[in-house]
């Protein structure tokens, strides 16, 4: 099994849904191969933070600037493991894009991890009918609309449906990190 994982970035990417597992994945000895349609290895894209302060939605602020690790016209879906979906503002305008589309549907037989507005791009794909999906709670009549099932779980939690991996937000990062690794056959033992 490879030990190679795609990445789909693009700006205004969530800045902790992009950095943390990109760290984490990599701590595990994965290569995270970061990739943005229309950009190549060492260009960035922007992040935001987003943050929950009490409002009734999120608030967002400039993040950091991420630098992409391999370029996105090079990529071949079948020399990767999983795929990892950060949120952010970065799917909604990612699903229109109709490489990105048929990148997300390569994945069915194989993990897939996505976070936050990630289900607006999951949605798009139509990969998750009859499926199990948690997402930012704005998302839900995406998954819904794509005849998936809104997973409404708490902030800090993860939900697995077969080898998708879902959660709300950031929060979550444990959870879903953990679930993840499991879903890809990784073990880390204390």
């Amino acid at each position: 099994m490879t030990k190679k994982l795609l990445l789909l970035a693009g700006d205004y990417v969530e800045d902790y849904e992009i950095m943390v597992p990109f760290q984490a994945l990599g701590m595990l000895g994965y290569q995270v191969d970061a990739v943005c349609p229309g950009r190549k290895k060492g260009d960035h894209v922007l992040t935001a933070i987003h943050d929950f302060e009490g409002a009734q939605t999120y608030s967002e602020k400039p993040g950091h600037r991420f630098a992409l690790t391999a370029t996105f016209d090079d990529v071949r879906h079948e020399e990767y493991a999983g795929l990892v979906i950060p949120g952010g503002r970065a799917p909604e305008y990612l699903r229109l894009d109709a490489r990105v589309i048929a990148l997300v549907r390569a994945f069915a037989d194989r993990p897939v991890a996505a976070i936050c507005h990630a289900a607006q791009l999951l949605a798009a794909a139509r990969v998750i009918a009859g499926r199990r999906v948690s997402a930012y709670p704005a998302c839900r009549p995406d998954v819904e609309l794509a005849d998936g099932i809104f997973a409404d779980i708490a902030i800090d939690a993860a939900v697995t449906d077969g080898l998708l991996v879902t959660a709300p937000a950031w929060p979550a990062h444990p959870a879903w990190l953990a679930q993840f690794i499991a879903v890809l056959g990784a073990r880390v033992e204390i």
